[in-house]
Formats: structure tokens, C-alpha cells, sequence
């Protein structure tokens, strides 16, 4: 069976401070040594590192810019400060204040040189990362939400009143992103989430730009003029929701209404719109939810409380006949690469191949699981491979594989509903020839 996301919840210490409305906390992590964790993100703790005064009322918004390592605020009273890393402390490096309304959302563009303000009364500001305004306007709408397009070529814009605007990156109007399965009305937009990838993509057409309503309601679509999106309800009132750092998961922070008291969840979903675990939190107010780098973990602000929460991913990988076969991605190439490691010789031998879904191996094969598409239906593709990486028969079904096992005459792949076994071939006169070329190499 291919096991399912595994989630590991522990809580640190509580971050306090004498002015928890209007004091920003930089906290620097500290690794435990634990010989007996595996597979995890170790165990951590927060030690107070630095703490960033400048702002004078409560800090609602913070955007922090990857390529260039800043970190951007706003408080209540409008006040947006730039903060900088120099020889290990935070120092303002810019401060801007508008003095009109209060800032909604802030977001860097995918490669950090650009930086979208909005105001809650309408009001546009691009700038650069060195400072310098590039562009600003009046959208006449209250706004709450705004988010990039991997690109840079268009943004999206969200309004108090539930809709979703494109314009493009000169600020420039061009239309309106439809909202399909939506309630009349009496509904607010907490998210919109476009995976950027810098970290490659696990299909080559996949679904990466989120759209999350307060009431429940999530949109999937793999582009703004997406006419075909996955649309679902999480059944939860939805705060925040993040993509992991190569756009495979989705995680949903939230709150569940139950005959007997209000339960903090956090629901993780792949990019096509299915859960593959959800997770209950202690507290009274669940209010964000935040990915470590690799993904690994996810941190929840829970009260006055930061909770840790470990992920170990379903790894696509195998063993068999002294060879590790493992799968993963580059951020230049759609397709899936894939590494036979002879761990004996120490040899490897690489292989590509589109959208691999699974790895399973056995005796002196292994079985690879793929998606293709072909004449607008979805296809599945099992590819038995020897040791050195060779395929050596194949075989494409219309059954979607959740689980794949293999033996040593036979594969078998199932779903929900159907079961498929195929009695495969091995080609033993074309492996032997194989290793006889890899042993003279």
C-alpha cells in the first residue's frame, strides 16, 4: 500500500512578551540531538533571538521575500517597515507609511523584485526591492487579498465583496477570475495561494493556484483562465492555507463546528483536491499556519502558543538486488527523475520519466507507476525495471494505482473499487546483456 501523509504534532515553548500587540519576535531555532527520531524533522525549541521594535501598534501583515532574505511588516496604523539581515541582526532597512488606511496584504513576486501593496480603501502600490515606487493606482473596491502569478506577468487582486480581479503587472485591468460553486453570498476571501514553482512541478499542467473562501469553499485551477477547476468543501471555517514548498500539498488551517464544542483542524490535500490526512489542534484559536523550507514541518500559531507539527512524505522509493531506486524532482524539468544506485558497485544510472506516481520494488525488479494523458483521457502506465535500470516490459490501464504491490512473476495495482493483476515477463536475455555492458564499462 502507499502509505499516506504521516503528521507528528509537538508543542514548543510560549513566545511572551511585555508588548505582545506591537513587538515583532525573531526567534532562532535550536536542534535537539535524538538518535532515536528518524525519518523526521528533529525535535527543536525556540530561543529569543532578537527582538524588533518600530512598530507601535498590532502587526497584522507579514511577507517575507525569499530571494533576498527580508522580511516585511505592517501594522494597524498603516506603518510598513523593510527589515534586514546584517552580520547576524535585524536592522530597518526601509519604513513607508501612507497615512490613509489600513494594509491589507503584502507580497513579493517570485523572484523578489517586486513587492504588490494593498490598502484596504482601494489603493495599489508596486515598488522595488531597492526601494523605488514603480507603479501605483485606485482599483475604487475595497480590498483584502493579493497574489502573484508565478510569472510576474498578472496579479490577482481579491475584494471584500468576494470577487477576484486580474490586472497586469503595469496595473493594467483585464478581467474578472471566475468563482464557480460559490455560496449567494455572506462569504469572505482568506486566501489566494499560487505555487511560484521554483521547486519544480510534480505534473507538467498541474494545479497550482488556490483560492479559499472563510465558509469552506476551496478552488483549484491550473491558471487564471482555468474553464475546468477542482472545487471542494473542506467543511471547516478556513483562517489560512499555505502550499508546501514544491506545490504537491496543500495545508488548510481552520476550525470545525461539532453539537459539543469548536475543533482547531488542519487538513492536508494534494494539488488535485484530495485529503490525505487532517489534524486536530489543541487551543482555543488556531490563527496561521506557516511550512519550514523543505517541508518537513509545518508551524501553527495557536493562541500564544507555536505548535510544531512533523511531516514525513509519501517518498517514492524502493530497494532490491543491492540497488536503491529513488524518485524526484528538478525544478528545470517536468519530467520525474529517477536514480538506480547500485549500492554495491556504486554505479548509478538515471532515468526520466513524466508524472511517476509510485515506486515499488521486489526480488530483482521494481514497478513504476505513471500518469500520462492521450487524447484528453487520463492514462496509467506500470513499467517493470531490472537493477541497473533497464525497463523491461510495460503495461497502460485506465485504472487510477493508489496501491501497487509486486511479487516475482506478478504486478498488482487497485484502487477503491477494481483490483488489476498483470503476470509480467522479464527479459533475462536483455538484462544479462545490460549488466554484461555496465560490468565491461
Amino acid at each position: 500500500r502507499i502509505p499516506d501523509l504521516v503528521v507528528d504534532l509537538t508543542l514548543t515553548q510560549p513566545i511572551e512578551s511585555k508588548h505582545p500587540n506591537r513587538i515583532l519576535n525573531y526567534s532562532k531555532e535550536l536542534s535537539v540531538k535524538n538518535s532515536k527520531v528518524r525519518g523526521l524533522a528533529a525535535p527543536s525549541n525556540l530561543s529569543m533571538n532578537q527582538t524588533l521594535e518600530g512598530h507601535n501598534g498590532t502587526v497584522q501583515v507579514i511577507s517575507w521575500n525569499e530571494q533576498h532574505k527580508k522580511l516585511t511588516t505592517s501594522d494597524q496604523k498603516g506603518l510598513i517597515i523593510v527589515w534586514m539581515l546584517y552580520k547576524g541582526s535585524w536592522y530597518e532597512e526601509m519604513i513607508n507609511n501612507r497615512n490613509k488606511s489600513l494594509v491589507r496584504d503584502m507580497q513579493w513576486n517570485t523572484d523578489g523584485q517586486q513587492i504588490c501593496i494593498i490598502y484596504e480603501d482601494g489603493a495599489v502600490i508596486v515598488g522595488s526591492v531597492d526601494g523605488n515606487r514603480i507603479w501605483g493606482g485606485e482599483l475604487k473596491t475595497q480590498l483584502c487579498k493579493v497574489q502573484w502569478a508565478p510569472d510576474s506577468k498578472i496579479i490577482l487582486f481579491g475584494t471584500l465583496t468576494g470577487e477576484i480581479q486580474i490586472y497586469d503587472s503595469q496595473g493594467t485591468y483585464v478581467s474578472k477570475l471566475a468563482l464557480k460553486d460559490v455560496p449567494g453570498g455572506g462569504y469572505n476571501i482568506v486566501a489566494l495561494q499560487w505555487y511560484n514553482g521554483c521547486n519544480g512541478y510534480e505534473e507538467g499542467d498541474t494545479y497550482c493556484l488556490c483560492i479559499a473562501l472563510d465558509v469552506g469553499r476551496i478552488q483549484l485551477m491550473r491558471n487564471e483562465l482555468d474553464t475546468d477547476p477542482i472545487c471542494f468543501n473542506t467543511e471547516m471555517n478556513i483562517v489560512e492555507v499555505r502550499w508546501n514548498h514544491n506545490g504537491s500539498l496543500l495545508a488548510v488551517a481552520g476550525s470545525q463546528t461539532t453539537p459539543d464544542k469548536e475543533i482547531n483542524l488542519v487538513k492536508f490535500y494534494n494539488n488535485t483536491g484530495n485529503m490525505v490526512r487532517q489534524l486536530k489542534v489543541p487551543g482555543k484559536k488556531l490563527s496561521s499556519v506557516s511550512w519550514e523550507g523543505g517541508s518537513l514541518r509545518v508551524a501553527l500559531a495557536v493562541d500564544s502558543f507555536i505548535y510544531f507539527a512533523n511531516i514525513r512524505p509519501d517518498y517514492k522509493w524502493g530497494y532490491y538486488s543491492d540497488t536503491l531506486v529513488y524518485a524526484f524532482l528538478k525544478p528545470d524539468i517536468l519530467d520525474t527523475c529517477i536514480v538506480f544506485w547500485d549500492i554495491k558497485n556504486n554505479v548509478r544510472t538515471v532515468k526520466y520519466i513524466l508524472n511517476v506516481i509510485s515506486i515499488t520494488a521486489f526480488g530483482e525488479h521494481c514497478v513504476v507507476a505513471s500518469k500520462s494523458f492521450e487524447n484528453n483521457k487520463t492514462l496509467w502506465t506500470l513499467t517493470i525495471f531490472n537493477a541497473i535500470g533497464t525497463p523491461l516490459d510495460s503495461r497502460t490501464i485506465e485504472l487510477e494505482p493508489t496501491s501497487v504491490t509486486l511479487t516475482s512473476t506478478c504486478v498488482i495495482a487497485a484502487n477503491n473499487n477494481v483490483l488489476y493483476m498483470w503476470q509480467y515477463k522479464a527479459n533475462k536475455r536483455l538484462a544479462a546483456l545490460d549488466q554484461a555492458v555496465l560490468t565491461k564499462r
